[in-house]
């Protein structure tokens, strides 16, 4: 998450809380999810904002990671009677902040796989969207730079960087072996858990453009280059490191930022519902009900 996109989340959470504050409490729906028998199990969920899910009521700034309840960790634990959750997922961590602490700008968050140890049974990993800043560059400074050349490809363009490449997709080798990294090293700690790596969801769509995108017209094909390429290298990083993949980028299919029915928040934030560019509550309930099928029991 860049530095354009990075203060709006604590902002928008703390603007959140004040809104929940004076209004109804929200219960947390837990979706219709698979029955499954009687476990004792501890579940660490790892992962960054597509994990946290920000602005997802019931939400909880959590340290500064903005992290509903009523994300699909949460989701996965509910619907599993019996498991304790440790929810570490942080809005703006990036792979680095697995192993090293995370300064959140409310505070500083110990290192995400602190919490898993021999006694961890179940871990899920969403991670890599931030490495690098390739989310938050794409979708903050790229959609910025669509009125220099609405017509144009402004975002494609400005991602050739002589001597370095595509700034965002010749990173993607180095973000499959940071997530690979991560799987082994999560092995290594809790040799006996399941381990699930959570890829991310169809952000563009497959065809066509909407003002909730707004980037400009010859960079719609390359920001959905940009979605898809980030999916295929979480996907094989779970492949290279054996590990259970789950599937959201099949799951969401039209359901994008510009379907009739969107999973994912469009340009402008929606208090109650979800940060801007990020899941919904629907969103969650689906990759919920993919974890704990693959869970099975």
């Amino acid at each position: 998450m860049s530095a354009l996109v990075r203060p709006l989340v604590i902002a928008a959470a703390v603007a959140a809380i004040g809104v929940v504050a004076v209004a109804a409490p929200v219960a947390m729906n837990v979706p219709d999810l698979p029955d499954v028998p009687l476990v004792s199990e501890q579940y660490v969920a790892l992962g960054d904002s597509y994990t946290a899910a920000p602005l997802v009521p019931k939400m909880s700034l959590a340290g500064g990671c903005v992290r509903s309840e009523s994300n699909y960790p949460s989701l996965v634990a509910a619907a599993r009677p019996g498991t304790e959750l440790v929810d570490q997922s942080c809005s703006q961590a990036d792979s680095s902040h697995l192993t090293q602490p995370q300064d959140t700008g409310s505070s500083v968050v110990p290192p995400q796989l602190d919490a898993v140890n021999a006694d961890t049974d179940v871990v899920t990993l969403g991670i890599g969207g931030n490495d690098f800043d390739l989310f938050g560059n794409l979708m903050g400074y790229c959609t910025a730079l669509r009125d220099q050349d609405p017509k144009g490809s402004p975002c494609r363009e400005a991602a050739q960087q002589p001597g370095v490449g595509d700034v965002y997709l010749d990173v993607l080798p180095q973000i499959r072996d940071h997530v690979a990294r991560a799987v082994r090293e999560i092995r290594r700690r809790a040799p006996d858990a399941q381990v699930l790596v959570v890829g991310y969801p169809q952000i563009v769509p497959a065809d066509g453009r909407c003002a909730a995108l707004p980037f400009a017209e010859g960079d719609v094909e390359y920001a959905r280059t940009v979605n898809r390429r980030l999916v295929t290298t979480v996907e094989a990083a779970a492949r290279r490191a054996d590990a259970t993949y789950i599937d959201v980028w099949k799951a969401t299919a039209g359901r994008d930022i510009c379907a009739d029915d969107p999973w994912i928040n469009g340009s402008q934030t929606t208090f109650e519902k979800a940060l801007a560019y990020h899941p919904f509550a629907a969103e969650q309930a689906a990759v919920a009900e993919l974890v704990v099928e693959a869970l099975g029991d």
